[in-house]
């Protein structure tokens, strides 16, 4: 989200979360002088995303634009995400797979996030608008809860009933209810969340 009447906008839906990304090379990232517009539902809590992005710069963010999580997208270290711990933040680490993924991986980071995010492997740090393979989270130990992302939509969203047994925490939904990057349809979104609810 970056657009501030958008944002209201999708605000009204009351998400449990909505994302604000501080990578300069995503198109969806917030511009300079971004500022939340007063108005915002204080239920939602809001989540700062970043791509190998140093503790510095991080809980500035954090402090500015009053972050309830950091989405650590990028290749940050575990020592990241205990310094942010400390700083009483939530962490989110996401997790790129594919048929290759090794979910031992995850191990040093227990303890140390609240989430784990599992986005589709692909060329970009996310916003590659496509899924993997839901059936290998069937390899992960399910000790943390996640979000599942990674061309998530109205298509596909009948066959996350198949992970209902998993510690499934929620799911992030992005490209497929835009119009353009950064700006969501509000009717899709609601189409989402029918189908959605409808399953769960």
């Amino acid at each position: 989200m970056r657009e501030p009447d958008n944002i209201l906008e999708v605000g009204e839906l009351e998400p449990d979360l909505m994302g604000f990304i501080f990578y300069d090379r995503s198109p969806r990232c917030v511009p300079a002088g971004f500022m939340l517009p007063s108005g915002l539902r204080k239920s939602i809590r809001k989540v700062g995303v970043f791509v190998n992005e140093g503790f510095d710069e991080i809980t500035n963010k954090v402090r500015t634009h009053s972050l309830d999580f950091v989405q650590l997208h990028g290749n940050e270290p575990v020592t990241l995400s205990e310094k942010l711990k400390e700083t009483g933040v939530g962490v989110i680490k996401a997790f790129s797979i594919d048929q290759h993924f090794d979910f031992d991986e995850l191990n040093p980071y227990k303890g140390v996030v609240d989430f784990f995010l599992f986005d589709t492997k692909g060329k970009f740090y996310g916003g590659n608008a496509s899924t993997f393979d839901w059936s290998l989270l069937n390899q992960y130990d399910q000790e943390v809860p996640f979000f599942l992302s990674g061309g998530v939509s109205s298509e596909n969203v009948h066959d996350i009933a198949k992970l209902k047994g998993m510690n499934i925490h929620g799911v992030d939904i992005n490209s497929s209810v835009e119009i353009q990057p950064g700006l969501k349809d509000i009717d899709a979104i609601n189409d989402f969340l029918n189908i959605l609810n409808s399953k769960f």
